[in-house]
């Protein structure tokens, strides 16, 4: 049984801000809904309130670290890089200032279609220079992303998971790492954040039909470990699947391919996303179903990998997790 922990962000960032004074929380007026309203009314001498006013938000982070404090803003992932890209740039990219950007609703984990979700970000960020990239996949991935953010010497892109969260790992994210869940022969089995856990599903039904998984999950998109991966792809027979809650551009298929590529590994690649296409509104359940983020997706991958048919059905998979769409722990937006 999968223990589920609670916004486990909330305790987290608590924590990590007490003990060191000089972490701001800035809010883009999505408090609530960034599991960061109990600090505001605990906290108020390190928080602030910045309005729907990104732009804004970012000059102003940056200028806070410039003055040596470390900011950690607080909003939606598409809020972060669509409305306020110049400033991202300008005031705490080009300069390397210690802002964290702590990123909810990545890819399709919310209803509320484009305008919410945050499907292209992995893809912008990794092509700023000085930035690094890190995605949680867990509630113990979410419990250790504040201090893994606040060691990089730089600013920090995060992809945060919010409300209930399963429990997969039992160690905290180690920077630049990247972890190896299985280590089968057939094939190499690429995945991060919430879509990992769709590949544990998998990876039970695949080994009984004969299937060696190598499984690794990323915690740490940039700066990216090329020579553990290449050593990874060496280990296997037929090639490599990737499975993501991104555009299958610019994402963890475009970092293994261009691995690949630049190595001269022949193998073959199949990358598993969304392909060329916005998300429409619904449950999460729904969305990776519809657009093949889910087990079912990843085993007919690794059926097109390995030119084979192993006759599995979705009841043969491990039963997924349902989750509600609306709670009260996401009043102020979806």
């Amino acid at each position: 049984m999968v223990e589920m922990v609670t916004k486990p962000y909330a305790a987290a960032f608590e924590k990590h801000a007490l003990a060191n004074p000089d972490v701001l929380c800035l809010s883009a007026d999505l408090t609530s809904s960034c599991e960061i309203d109990k600090f505001r009314d605990r906290h108020p001498e390190q928080f602030l309130s910045m309005g729907m006013a990104e732009q804004n938000m970012m000059s102003f982070a940056g200028g806070l670290g410039l003055a040596g404090f470390r900011p950690f803003i607080h909003t939606f992932g598409v809020f972060m890089y669509r409305r306020p890209y110049d400033q991202l740039m300008a005031s705490i990219a080009y300069p390397r200032r210690k802002v964290r950007l702590m990123a909810f609703l990545p890819g399709i984990t919310t209803p509320g279609g484009m305008t919410h979700q945050s499907i292209e970000d992995i893809s912008v960020m990794r092509s700023i220079p000085n930035m690094t990239i890190l995605e949680t996949g867990d509630a113990t991935e979410v419990e250790s992303i504040c201090e893994a953010a606040d060691y990089i010497d730089g600013p920090v892109y995060c992809r945060v998971l919010r409300g209930s969260i399963p429990r997969l790992f039992d160690t905290p994210i180690e920077v630049g790492k990247m972890r190896e869940l299985a280590s089968g022969d057939d094939v190499l089995v690429v995945t991060a954040g919430i879509c990992t856990e769709e590949a544990m599903r998998a990876r039970s039904v695949l080994e009984k039909a004969g299937v060696g998984v190598r499984h690794l999950h990323l915690h740490t998109i940039k700066p990216f470990d090329s020579a553990a991966l290449l050593d990874h792809i060496g280990s296997v027979k037929h090639g490599v699947v990737t499975l993501e809650n991104h555009v299958t551009e610019g994402g963890i298929g475009s970092l293994v391919a261009e691995t690949m590529a630049d190595a001269g590994i022949g193998k073959r690649l199949v990358r598993l996303g969304l392909k060329d296409t916005y998300a429409h509104g619904g449950s999460r359940a729904y969305l990776m179903r519809y657009y093949g983020l889910d087990a079912i997706a990843l085993v007919r991958g690794i059926e097109d990998l390995m030119k084979a048919d192993f006759n599995i059905s979705e009841e043969d998979l491990e039963t997924a997790r349902v989750e509600a769409v609306h709670s009260l722990a996401k009043a102020e937006g979806l």
